[in-house]
């Protein structure tokens, strides 16, 4: 006797149609009563008599069985095309990563090792580095911008401070601008306060790193310049700084704003209190406060007796051991410590020790900020765009294609370089002349600096200063200030190689195999751009400056250039002229 098979709606239960044989198959066993009811109803014309009850719970089950199909659907199809697809994935090939996405150099350096260290070709002299000249001689400036109109100049007993906080320049800046703001609300200035930073870990006050009495002095006539509050305020104010009334400024803040909103309360108060005060004014300021900002910058901040005297040794030694140059020498501005490496999120061939090494630093240094999703490390595209610091060895790469031999001093300023024993060795071994600080100086000369990073930088900021030749490697405050310095000393060229970091990036690329005669042609034509761009002074209209007075100071500061200016960087006359002779 066969089983019966159940059949329903013309399917077999499992799925198959029923065959249409001549005997008629058994009926099937009939649902329960309430299953029956329902399908009935579903099947069913909705009547209006219907209860509307019944009308929405079958609804409800139709629709149901119909999402869950739909939602299905797609899961399984791509379900099945990774199935499909997965064992076959390692097969297909991945794009190369383009030119300057990886860092190699140390590979071409390999490479051409034999060419980098020939002597066939004839080495660039460094009193011929720079051959743009300054075609036309600047106009003199008028009265009306080194002096301001007597009403202006009255006696005032309303006093400004502020806070500089950052680095060396960074302070620098805020110093300046101080005295800018002092001038635009006819203020009296106190000295301004240095803040301690976790990053620089400089204790160092206002007299530590500049010569007060000469910053007093000079501004004498300008603004007016004390080190203290008086008494009564003091006493006003319960000897606490920190009850005077405080303005948090938005940076690049106009002069209207602080004649418009600090100018009242200074006026009611006697004392204001800006905190913090960096970048907190805008570059578009009336040209005799403009000025203000250069006979501070290139006047007044002259550093400390104990800086000076320091600078001036290291800078004679450097002389030298430049004689076969003249005295000439090359300074570059190194920025390879381990925290800006770590910042700049890039990767070098330190293989996995350097990754978890650099993690460590980030998540010490700035906790969670490079997990967040604006802050996603692309190590290859950073360095495609520019933002790598340049290692020793790229450094040294580049100078030796634009010419220099290793016959030529240089000079190093930096703070701790990271891994300095691994990455300094081939720029050692292209310039044996290499020097720093801590290789000038002797420990004792330099044990009163250490541990004080803006005094150290203040030694690295001189001798740099007074070299034939700058190299800046990366961004930052100090190669700005130094590059408006070197316009303003050397006849409105800075006299620095500025090097085009993502070109540099393709070039040291090892896969593309450069020859070294045709990297030669390469970095001969950078430092043809850097002598070009060396001698440019943006277009200054009246309220309409763009760009950094700090980095580009002319027209603005030319009222204070010196007549013993030259083309030629004569570093003993200058470093005279810098640390008061004649006082």
């Amino acid at each position: 006797m066969k089983p019966k098979t159940l059949n329903y709606h013309g399917y077999h239960c499992d799925g198959a149609q029923s065959s249409s044989s001549s005997s008629s198959p058994s009926p099937p066993h009939s649902p329960p009563r309430y299953a029956s009811k329902w399908r009935r109803k579903m099947r069913s014309k909705p009547h209006w008599n219907q209860p509307l009850w019944e009308l929405f719970v079958g609804g409800f089950f139709t629709f149901r069985f119909s999402c869950t199909h739909m939602l299905l659907l797609p899961l399984l199809y791509v379900s099945g095309f990774i199935m499909c697809v997965a064992p076959f994935s390692s097969f297909v090939a991945q794009p190369p990563p383009p030119p300057g996405w990886v860092y190699n150099t140390h590979l071409m350096y390999h490479r051409l090792h034999r060419h980098v260290h020939s002597h066939h070709s004839s080495p660039i002299q460094l009193s011929s580095v720079w051959k743009f000249k300054r075609l036309k001689e600047m106009k003199p400036c008028s009265n009306s911008t080194t002096s301001r109109p007597r009403s202006e100049l009255s006696e005032t007993n309303t006093y400004l401070i502020v806070d500089a906080n950052g680095g060396l320049n960074q302070q620098r800046s805020a110093i300046c601008n101080a005295v800018a703001v002092a001038g635009l609300v006819n203020a009296i200035l106190v000295l301004p306060r240095f803040e301690f930073h976790n990053v620089w870990k400089d204790s160092s006050k206002f007299g530590d790193i500049y010569d007060e009495d000469h910053f007093i002095a000079a501004l004498d006539g300008h603004v007016k310049v004390v080190k203290e509050l008086p008494e009564t305020l003091m006493q006003r104010y319960n000897y606490n700084i920190s009850n005077i009334p405080n303005f948090h400024v938005q940076a690049w803040s106009r002069a209207d704003y602080y004649r418009g909103e600090v100018l009242p309360v200074l006026q009611r108060e006697g004392v204001v209190r800006v905190s913090p005060f960096a970048n907190r004014l805008a570059m578009n300021i009336p040209p005799e406060i403009q000025f203000l900002r250069c006979l501070t910058n290139y006047e007044a901040l002259r550093f400390s007796s104990s800086i000076m005297a320091l600078a001036r040794k290291l800078v004679s030694r450097m002389i030298e051991k430049s004689s076969r140059d003249d005295g000439k020498y090359v300074s570059v501005h190194l920025r390879f410590e381990e925290d800006m490496v770590a910042f700049s999120c890039c990767v070098y061939d330190g293989g996995e020790a350097e990754k978890v090494e650099m993690d460590s630093i980030r998540e010490i240094g700035w906790k969670q900020k490079f997990k967040l999703k604006e802050h996603l490390i692309s190590p290859g595209l950073n360095r495609i765009n520019g933002k790598c610091p340049l290692t020793p060895l790229e450094v040294g790469m580049m100078l030796r294609g634009m010419g220099f031999d290793n016959n030529t001093s240089i000079y190093l300023a930096s703070g701790k370089l990271y891994r300095a024993e691994r990455y300094v060795a081939p720029l050692q071994e292209m310039f044996p002349l290499l020097h720093t600080k801590e290789s000038l100086a002797t420990p004792d000369e330099l044990a009163p600096f250490m541990g004080y990073s803006s005094r150290l930088a203040s030694l690295d900021y001189m001798v740099c200063l007074l070299s034939e030749v700058f190299v800046t490697t990366q961004g930052g405050n100090f190669p700005h200030f130094l590059m408006g310095h070197r316009r303003f000393l050397y006849d409105g060229h800075d006299k620095t190689i500025k090097p085009d970091k993502r070109k540099l990036a393709i070039l040291m690329d090892d896969r593309i195999k450069l020859s070294w005669k045709e990297f030669k042609e390469q970095m001969g034509v950078m430092l043809s751009e850097s002598d070009r761009k060396g001698l440019m002074v943006p277009r200054i209209r009246r309220f309409n400056r763009k760009t950094s007075i700090y980095t580009y100071p002319l027209p603005e500061c030319r009222c204070l250039q010196k007549s013993h200016n030259t083309n030629s960087t004569d570093s003993k006359y200058t470093l005279n002229q810098l640390h008061g002779a004649t006082r």
